[in-house]
């Protein structure tokens, strides 16, 4: 699906609906926030026409993540560019007929939505393709929210934005739509239904221990007190004489030739990793649509397709209860590109096996979220999903887990641990972005005689080349800080990607750069990169409030002790309180004179702005050369360096005039 196929969806306000399109008979629907600090958790009821469950079971959450015959789902949350989202599929098909509303809200635990700022409603297709959104900001003092419906009408299912919050959070508001809630803290902390069997310990005699006492038992009701989340240190070597000793590799990168070698080595890597640590599992299924359930994978499986056999690269399946999800999976690793044809045949076979879904996996990050790097025949899309992950948020997955918790296991820590050493080994192929795409050179050299057009056909291609490189340095800066960085777009540009692309190419034709904009959780600002094609220079650069009290000395001197560690050829430009009173100098030489800056007596400093300049790359791919390393490179050594260091001003408790100002009064 390419980026001028996806086609524009209604904003729904407050209060409206609209028609689900004819044909579409599975949707996810898809809670996104922006505050990555804070946990929002998605949860659906099933309402009959008198407005309430017909039973506890028809309230699906993260304790209880299906209705009784599977046709709504939860998926659990992952991150996303945008921030984080939390996924709630449901099969049209298979609600049952009592079912008269799908209720969709979200729940915050002990804080509030009033402290999230804007919250989004998606419901997409089959295809990844958004139907229609809800965004709302209204929430105040709301613990619980109910964001939206999915009802039927007429045997027409549609959707209505509701917007209603309750203080009462996730159990106050299932009570109020008939959901009996046990939380009581005598109730034992029994495993979720997909949990590893526990392993049998050797009969005791009486006279080795007495009977354990019995545990109380639920007799109705379902229990919304979330389980702990604990983090298992990882194992350390430590008996090694020097620190030249390579420790063992669980997955060995002896012996990698081929590209088909490789993606093998890959795919059984991905898969064994899934089917031993489990939250990892979930984590990338949540990415695929797949329920949370017990995992398993098996690799180079034939099915015959008309007088052939195809052989995709894995069969997906995840148990949950009765239900068996089952997923193609198509892997590239290097340069490897995908084919239409590979895929369209696996989606044949997945509608004759009436499987949920095609993956492909490889090294491309697509322009944007839920498109496509392959255009494929949307008519086979009507009964199978067709979804695409990137090696990168593969590995974004396991450093957060890695980072966050949710492993409380040491040897499952060492076990992804080893998978992330395996894919960070350029023989794995896991790749990071590392191509501009056949047309680089072309569009390279137009900028440069100044002949390059916005319409053309090979400019839009390496603008959505950029694009994707902008996404891939938000999930780069995301696994190395454990929070989420997002690649800032304007609004328009998120739900209309073919203007995205036409307002990149725009500004490479008339201007020569691209910008990227990446907002980073705890920084003052955002970083905004800047690669100028026709001065073959890459330029980072944050701007950041000065503080609102003191004299302009006071006020650089806050800055500078925190750039005791950057370096000195980065730019310092202060803007002045007057219009038009800007002063730039190198940080070096306002070490040395910082009343270079502050000379001005007649107005104050009110923001700086810090840029640092960097050499730019013109090949393609593959070397230190290459444009995409000078972007990555510039990217994270300013970040590094600078951007990481740096706090927002607050004001202090119990101020005191500084010397020069009391020498004023």
């Amino acid at each position: 699906m390419t980026s001028s196929e996806i086609r524009a969806f209604p904003t729904l306000a407050k209060g409206q609906n609209m028609a689900l399109p004819d044909g579409v008979v599975r949707v996810d629907v898809v809670i996104g926030w922006t505050d990555s600090q804070t946990e929002l958790d998605a949860s659906a009821l099933l309402l009959g026409d008198d407005g309430k469950v017909g039973g506890d079971a028809d309230f699906v959450f993260y304790n209880q993540p299906q209705s009784p015959n599977e046709s709504v789902r939860f998926l659990g949350t992952s991150a996303t560019e945008d921030g984080t989202q939390a996924r709630i599929a449901i099969d049209l098909s298979a609600v049952p007929n009592n079912v008269h509303t799908i209720v969709v809200a979200g729940s915050v635990g002990a804080e509030t939505f009033g402290k999230l700022g804007k919250l989004s409603f998606l419901v997409v297709d089959e295809a990844g393709s958004t139907l229609a959104e809800f965004l709302t900001a209204d929430a105040t003092t709301e613990s619980a929210l109910v964001f939206g419906e999915v009802y039927r009408r007429d045997e027409t299912w549609k959707i209505r934005a509701v917007g209603q919050g309750w203080a009462s959070g996730l159990a106050g508001m299932a009570t109020d739509f008939g959901v009996t809630i046990d939380d009581a803290d005598t109730e034992p902390d029994e495993p979720p239904s997909d949990a590893a069997p526990v392993d049998k310990q050797p009969a005791q005699s009486p006279a080795d221990t007495a009977p354990p006492p019995r545990p109380a038992v639920r007799k109705q009701g379902v229990r919304t007190a979330k389980r702990a989340v604990r983090k298992a240190k990882p194992v350390e070597l430590t008996l090694a004489e020097s620190d030249s000793w390579t420790p063992a590799r669980l997955f060995s990168v002896i012996g990698v030739g081929n590209g088909e070698e490789q993606e093998r080595r890959a795919t059984s890597a991905l898969l064994a990793t899934m089917q031993t640590v489990r939250p990892f599992a979930r984590a990338v299924c949540a990415r695929i649509g797949a329920p949370v359930g017990v995992f398993e994978g098996y690799v180079e499986v034939p099915f015959e397709r008309g007088e052939s056999k195809v052989i995709p690269d894995a069969v997906l399946k995840v148990a949950r209860g009765s239900r068996i999800w089952t997923g193609l999976l198509e892997v590239k690793t290097g340069n490897a590109k995908l084919r239409r044809d590979q895929l369209e045949s696996y989606l044949d076979v997945a509608r004759r096996k009436k499987y949920d879904v095609v993956v492909s996996l490889s090294n491309d990050i697509p322009a944007g979220p839920g498109e496509l790097p392959v255009e494929v025949d949307r008519r086979k899309l009507t009964k199978v999903a067709l979804r695409h992950l990137s090696w990168a948020e593969i590995a974004h997955e396991a450093r957060m887990l890695l980072s966050h918790g949710g492993i409380d296991n040491e040897l499952h820590t060492w076990i992804l641990s080893e998978f992330l050493r395996y894919l960070d080994h350029p023989k794995s192929g896991a790749t990071e972005f590392a191509d501009m795409g056949k047309h680089w050179v072309a569009v390279r050299d137009s900028v440069t005689a100044g002949i390059l057009r916005a319409g053309d056909q090979k400019a839009l291609s390496v603008a959505d080349t950029w694009t994707s490189l902008s996404r891939h340095l938000a999930l780069r800066l995301t696994a190395e800080l454990g929070a989420t960085v997002k690649h800032v777009l304007p609004r328009r540009h998120r739900s209309d990607p073919a203007a995205r692309t036409i307002a990149v190419a725009e500004r490479l034709a008339n201007e020569g750069v691209f910008e990227a904009v990446l907002q980073i959780p705890g920084a003052p600002a955002d970083l905004v990169v800047t690669a100028d094609v026709r001065t073959n220079k890459v330029s980072c650069r944050t701007t950041l409030d000065a503080p609102t009290e003191g004299t302009s000395t006071r006020r650089l001197s806050w800055l500078l002790k925190q750039l005791d560690a950057a370096p000195g050829d980065l730019q310092v430009e202060a803007t002045y309180t007057e219009q038009g009173i800007e002063v730039c100098e190198h940080l070096a030489t306002v070490r040395d004179n910082p009343k270079l800056l502050t000379g001005t007596r007649s107005a104050v400093i009110i923001s700086f702005t810090l840029t640092q300049t960097f050499p730019m790359g013109n090949r393609r791919a593959g070397t230190a050369a290459s444009f995409i390393a000078s972007v990555t490179s510039a990217t994270d050594t300013f970040h590094s360096a600078v951007v990481r260091h740096l706090r927002e001003w607050t004001p202090p408790t119990n101020p005191q005039p500084d010397a020069e100002t009391v020498g004023q009064l």
